[in-house]
């Protein structure tokens, strides 16, 4: 087993949360979302990300409204939906719930060390 395809599908698995956690501040286009996964050091590419965001709308968990550029064409913004701000809140409580199970298991690996 390799620690790197872990962490790959660890990444994977976090991914909607953080683009999620990304919405909920404020509407982004797809580019910028890409950004601030970057900044972040969750590195995404646009291959990855628009079908997520395809999928994300089909669910009703977005929306998105088209805004003209000073740069181009209009840009399509993602925004979350109310059902997406609730699905959004399931899972910080299933991430409050990962994080401090993890954190427990940890203590006891290093309490036995």
């Amino acid at each position: 087993m390799n620690v790197d395809n872990v962490k790959s599908q660890m990444r994977k698995g976090m991914l909607e949360y953080c683009i999620l956690l990304l919405l909920h501040r404020e509407p982004s286009y797809a580019s910028d979302i890409i950004l601030k996964l970057k900044e972040a050091r969750l590195i995404v590419v646009e291959g990855t990300l628009y079908p997520l965001l395809t999928r994300l709308k089909n669910d009703d968990l977005l929306s998105y409204e088209w805004v003209e550029s000073t740069q181009g064409p209009p840009r399509k913004y993602y925004n979350l939906t109310p059902q997406g701000e609730i699905f959004l809140s399931g899972l910080e409580s299933a991430w409050d719930e990962l994080t401090n199970t993890v954190n427990h298991l940890r203590t006891i690996k290093n309490c036995i060390q």
